[in-house]
């Protein structure tokens, strides 16, 4: 079953874009960061990094969800690095998505099967990985790094 989603970008001014997702989702502005744009809004790498990071933490809810177990809460702290290229063209060439929930660990039923398999229900991320590695950790309320 294939779905479509479809979004319509439209110049405001400069590097500035509206995003229109449509009539149930507000509008969004992103823009290039200065000197090119005025940074107003996300910047193409701050929208792929966002999709990639919020498919993964909603991965992992599904994950704990689906075996009853309640996370206390979910923070994630997403980071792109951008390098030249072998052209000389700017390219994200890697991301590193560090995800941390409230509950200990060892409160977490079934924390193994979990971790093991939240990653490969990520529409995102799994499509990302094909052409930029994706770095993804875990940790708990304690601190403590699941993966």
């Amino acid at each position: 079953m294939a779905e479509t989603v479809s979004i319509t970008i439209t110049q405001k001014d400069n590097y500035q874009f509206l995003v229109d997702f449509g009539e149930a989702i507000p509008g969004l502005l992103v823009d290039e960061p200065a000197p090119m744009g005025e940074g107003l809004g996300p910047a193409p790498a701050h929208m792929l990094l966002t999709a990639a990071a919020n498919c993964l933490s909603a991965s992992l809810l599904f994950s704990l969800k689906k075996y009853g177990q309640d996370a206390g809460g979910i923070t994630t702290r997403a980071t792109c690095t951008i390098d030249r290229n072998a052209n000389n063209r700017l390219r994200i060439v890697g991301m590193d998505v560090a995800i941390k929930f409230a509950q200990e660990g060892a409160n977490i039923k079934h924390l193994d099967r979990v971790l093991g398999q939240f990653e490969e229900f990520c529409t995102v991320s799994q499509s990302i990985q094909a052409g930029i590695p994706i770095k993804v950790s875990v940790a708990d309320g304690a601190g403590v790094r699941l993966k």
